[in-house]
Formats: structure tokens, sequence, C-alpha cells
């Protein structure tokens, strides 16, 4: 079989990240495989923002920041478990669409494209060796957050990639049946 092909076929969300991150060169090459997810109309919706290093931090004052303000959650317990979020791994892109208005081309295709762009992002991950595991919950496809992360408004966070190397015991993946998820025409 094509390594490639077992390698997309293989790839899961492992739950244990840790250093190595992908380089600065390696992550040009996945942002170059991200950008050639489809895109209709040219119109380049997908955008990323990287966070590392003291990043994480800053990331995570806003989690907790949100968290306390929007969600309205006073538990120390679960705010903590906001605030320890970008912690899950020594890398974390951000995956956001910058929404055009466009005659052809609605708001969910250009949200569609990014995604594209993401799992993308996770196949090129995989190919040098490294992991990713994509979050979302009340973090994503939220304006307050979007404010709160320094975006303009007609930005919508889609979801994070938790990024590093995989630690710990690999996940069993279950055998999948094609024919359960398929429908020919003939």
């Amino acid at each position: 079989m094509n390594k490639l092909l077992s390698i997309i076929q293989n790839r899961n969300s492992h739950r244990t990240l840790v250093e190595p991150h992908p380089s600065t060169i390696e992550m040009e090459e996945i942002y170059k495989a991200a950008l050639r997810a489809p895109d209709h109309a040219w119109l380049k919706p997908s955008n990323f923002i990287e966070i590392k290093g003291d990043g994480l931090t800053k990331l995570s004052n806003i989690f907790e920041e949100f968290a306390s303000q929007v969600l309205d959650i006073n538990d120390e317990n679960i705010l903590q478990k906001y605030k320890n979020a970008p912690f899950r791994a020594p890398m974390i892109i951000t995956l956001v669409t910058k929404l055009s208005n466009h005659p052809k081309v609605p708001y969910i295709e250009q949200k569609l494209s990014t995604a594209a762009a993401g799992q993308n992002i996770l196949n090129a991950l995989e190919c040098l060796g490294y992991s990713g595991m994509w979050r979302t919950g009340k973090l994503a496809f939220n304006q307050d957050l979007v404010k709160m992360m320094g975006l303009d408004k007609n930005n919508e966070i889609i979801g994070f990639l938790y990024i590093g190397t995989k630690s710990g015991k690999e996940k069993r993946l279950p055998e999948r049946n094609i024919r359960d998820h398929l429908t020919i025409w003939d």
C-alpha cells in the first residue's frame, strides 16, 4: 500500500502530546499543505494563529477569562480546566476563517475550506512524525472569544489543533465497515 495512504488511514487524535513540536521550517511545509485545501472563488478564508512558548500562557489567560466572564463559571475546578487546556500540547494552531461576503460562496463553504485546511495540517503532521488533536467545544464558533483574541468580527474560530509528539500507548483504532457509510449509484 502507498505509505501516504497508510498514514492517512491510521491517523488518530493521540491523547498525550509532548515536545518536540514541528520546527519553523517544518511548519512552513505544513502550512503549504494546509493552503492546498479547496477554496471556491479563491477567497483565501483560512488563517492560522500559531501558539507556543509564552503564547500558551497568554491563551491560558484568555481561556480562563472567557470561562469566567462569558460562560459565567464560578467553580474553581472548572476554571482551572479552562486555564490548563492550552498546556495539553507544546503547540496549538487556532483555525480561523475570515468570512467574506460573496454571491456564490456562502459562509459555511468558507468555514469548510478552513476545516479542510485543518485536516491537511493533521495529515501533514503525521507525515512528518508528529501528531495533532482537533478541539472545539464552547471555545469554537464564539464571537466573544474572537474578540478576546483580538480578531476582527468578520473572523470565526472553527477549532484548535493541539500539536506535538505522541507519548504513551497508541489508541487501538476500531475497524470500520465502509459499506455502513457508502451508497453507490451505478
